[in-house]
């Protein structure tokens, strides 16, 4: 007998592609970059939106008296939400306060707004509470007084953060 034929190969069907290993690393690389890129920008945000800009005054009963100056004399809302403390800072309703104290002594005869030497009646670390007495006197000699108490917070210096 003749010997059998030789046998076929076994088949190899085609050949498995190559991984591609490198494209999957810098994707994932890609993915946790951009992760990283967002959360910081979030906690730059969340971090920095109440954070002041600017000087506040040197003390608590001096940003009081810069803040009644803006408001009462200057009437000027961009001075006076210069001495706000970011938290609290609402231009409009600051605006809208100052248009207040403006509609206001205009129907007197020439009112003249002062304030007695703001007094610290309590600080306590980067807090203090603050209060003088406001008095309208005018021409016609009317006479208005007015008692306030601010809270004035210490973070770059003092702000004006609450008036009562």
């Amino acid at each position: 007998m003749p010997p059998a034929p030789p046998a076929y190969p076994p088949y190899q069907g085609s050949p498995e592609p190559k991984k591609k290993r490198g494209l999957l690393i810098a994707a994932i690389a890609l993915i946790v970059i951009m992760v990283l890129c967002v959360g910081g920008g979030v906690v730059a945000f969340l971090t920095l939106r109440n954070a002041e800009t600017g000087q506040g005054a040197k003390e608590p009963a001096i940003a009081v008296d810069e803040f009644l100056t803006a408001v009462y004399k200057d009437r000027d809302a961009t001075a006076a939400a210069g001495r706000v403390c970011a938290a609290s800072r609402d231009d409009d309703k600051i605006a809208a306060k100052v248009a207040e104290v403006g509609k206001y002594a205009s129907t007197y005869q020439n009112p003249r707004f002062r304030w007695t030497t703001p007094k610290v009646d309590n600080q306590t670390g980067d807090r203090a509470t603050v209060s003088t007495r406001l008095t309208m006197t005018t021409a016609d000699e009317k006479v208005a007084d007015q008692e306030l108490r601010f809270t004035v917070v210490q973070k770059t210096g003092w702000w004006v953060c609450e008036v009562a």
